[in-house]
């Protein structure tokens, strides 16, 4: 594994385990929201996000995570591994309700030079159409079909997918990883 796509709804973990990826075969672990995202929750120009993605794509050894649609085909044309994150559904929803609450709670900036923190609005209102809460339950009801399909999809022959459900299948993988060989 030399570069490494890591998917999965908001609260799945997706992030975490990209960087435990990341720090287990010495490479760089790349975000996408922190590449996305100014300040004032303002998405950054596009042609920003999307050369600042560049820029990390073009690196021969990588973990990227996020689910960018824009970004997808770039990003996996120049993987060789993409890993789903995809526990269910309960899991996620109590853990990125958790992590709003308490990112909410101690207003940590959430992307170095964002200045951006959890609006408390998200912890407190959930339902709410902007809410993070609400995002991930409908990026969960995508997913199947959108990451399923594509593991089938000749586009994507190169590539070696990994479906994670559960906390076992991801200390599993990540204690079946080796370090990243020089490509």
């Amino acid at each position: 594994m030399h570069r490494v796509s890591v998917v999965g709804a908001s609260g799945s973990g997706k992030s975490t385990f990209a960087r435990r990826l990341a720090a287990h075969l010495a490479i760089r672990h790349v975000e996408l929201d922190a590449l996305y995202w100014g300040p004032g929750w303002t998405p950054r120009p596009h042609e920003d996000f999307m050369g600042d993605a560049g820029t990390a794509m073009a690196g021969d050894t990588w973990v990227i995570d996020g689910n960018y649609s824009a970004l997808q085909p770039a990003i996996w044309k120049r993987a060789d591994t993409v890993v789903w994150i995809d526990p269910p559904t309960p899991l996620v929803l109590a853990r990125v309700y958790r992590r709003t609450l308490l990112r909410a709670i101690d207003q940590a900036e959430l992307w170095p030079g964002t200045g951006l923190r959890q609006p408390w609005t998200d912890a407190l209102a959930p339902w709410k159409r902007d809410s993070i809460v609400r995002w991930s339950l409908q990026q969960r009801r995508s997913h199947p079909r959108r990451y399923g399909d594509a593991m089938s999809a000749p586009e994507n022959a190169h590539l070696t997918f990994h479906r994670l459900r559960s906390r076992r299948d991801v200390e599993v993988f990540l204690g079946g990883t080796v370090r990243a060989q020089p490509a």
